[in-house]
C-alpha cells in the first residue's frame, strides 16, 4: 500500500480514541480494456461537445450551469457556489456510532469497498480496533463526509487491516416486492427437495476469485491482438439453445438417479381405457386359441 495513492485521509474515532487512517480503492475497473471513439474516415479521435438543444450552438464551460427540472419543462438554475453550499461540513473523521453483528446488514446496501490502513501514526489503536472487531465478530458503523456526501461506512476486519464499505442510502435500495410479485406460491418438498439438497452438497466448495475469469475481456484482448498482427479474427462459437425440461426428471439426471416411474403416455392410455401393448397381444392370442378350439369341435 506504500506506493498506492490514498483517495481520502482522515481519522477514525471510537469512544475517546482517535487515530489517523488512509482510505484506498479496493475495487476498480480502470484495468479493463477501454475504447476511444474515432472518425472512421480520418482515424482521428472524436471529442465530446456540449451544444444548446434548441440552437445547436456549442456552449462554453463557463456558460454551463446545473439545473433541476420541474414541471412543464422548466428548470431551477443552481450556480456553482450555491451547489457547493449544500455540501456538509467535514472534519474528516469517521465516527463509529454502533457495533453490529457482521451478518446483520443486507448486502444489497453494500456500495463500494475501500481499504483502511493506519496513516503514519496510530498503528496500535488501529490494531486494537481490528482485533477487537474480529474477536467480538462485529462490524462498526461509522459516518463521515466522503466525496461531498455524508456517508455511512461499514468497517470490518480484513486480513492485516480494515475494509470500509460505503452503504447505499435507504431510498437508493429498491424493494424486492416488485421484482418477485409475479412469483407463484409453491411448496417444494419430498423427492424434489431431497434431490436439490443432494446436488448442492455434491457441489460445495470454497470461493476463489482467480477461478472466475472475465471472458469478455479476454475475447476483446485476443481480438485486438489479432487485428494488430493481421491474423484472421477469431470466430465465436454459438452455444446450443437450451431446451425446457421436466424439473423432476432434470433433477434426477443431475443427481445421477434413474427414474423408476412408468412413462406418462402409457399411464395416460391406461386411464383412458386403452390396454397396454402386452395386454393387447395376450388378448389376441386368447381369441385365436378360442377360434381354433371351436373349429376342432365343429369338425
Amino acid at each position: 500500500m506504500a506506493t498506492a495513492r490514498a483517495n481520502w485521509k482522515g481519522f477514525i474515532r471510537f469512544g475517546d480514541v482517535t487515530f489517523a487512517v488512509a482510505l484506498y480503492t479496493a475495487a476498480s475497473s480502470s484495468e479493463r480494456i477501454a475504447f476511444n471513439t474515432l472518425n472512421r474516415s480520418t482515424g482521428n479521435r472524436v471529442r465530446r461537445e456540449f451544444v444548446d438543444s434548441e440552437t445547436g450552438q456549442p456552449v462554453e464551460r463557463d456558460d454551463q450551469v446545473k439545473g433541476y427540472e420541474i414541471e412543464n419543462g422548466g428548470y431551477v438554475v443552481l450556480e456553482p457556489d450555491e451547489v457547493a453550499s449544500a455540501v456538509p461540513d467535514s472534519d474528516k473523521t469517521l465516527r463509529i456510532e454502533a457495533f453490529v453483528p457482521c451478518d446483520e446488514i443486507d448486502d444489497v446496501y453494500f456500495d463500494k469497498p475501500y481499504y483502511l490502513a493506519p496513516d503514519k501514526m496510530g498503528a496500535d489503536a488501529f490494531k486494537l480496533l481490528r482485533d477487537g472487531l474480529r474477536q467480538a465478530k462485529v462490524a462498526a458503523l461509522a459516518r463521515t463526509v466522503l466525496f461531498r456526501r455524508l456517508r455511512t461506512v461499514l468497517i470490518r476486519p480484513h486480513g492485516k487491516g480494515l475494509v470500509g464499505t460505503t452503504l447505499n442510502f435507504d431510498y437508493e435500495v429498491r424493494s424486492s416486492a416488485e421484482a418477485f410479485e409475479d412469483l407463484p406460491e409453491m411448496k417444494i418438498e419430498g423427492e424434489m427437495l431431497d434431490l436439490a439438497k443432494h446436488i448442492i452438497n455434491t457441489k460445495k466448495g470454497t470461493f476463489d476469485a482467480k477461478a472466475f475469469d472475465d471472458r469478455y475481456e479476454a475475447a476483446v484482448a485476443e481480438l485486438v491482438k489479432a487485428k494488430i498482427e493481421g491474423r484472421t479474427l477469431p470466430k465465436s462459437k454459438a452455444s446450443p439453445p437450451s431446451k425446457p425440461s421436466d424439473l423432476l426428471e432434470a433433477l434426477r439426471e443431475s443427481a445421477g438417479v434413474t427414474s423408476s416411474r412408468k412413462p406418462r403416455r402409457t399411464a395416460a392410455k391406461a386411464d383412458a381405457g386403452e390396454s397396454p401393448p402386452k395386454a393387447k397381444r395376450a388378448s389376441r392370442t386368447k381369441t385365436s386359441r378360442s377360434k381354433t378350439s371351436r373349429s376342432k369341435r365343429a369338425a
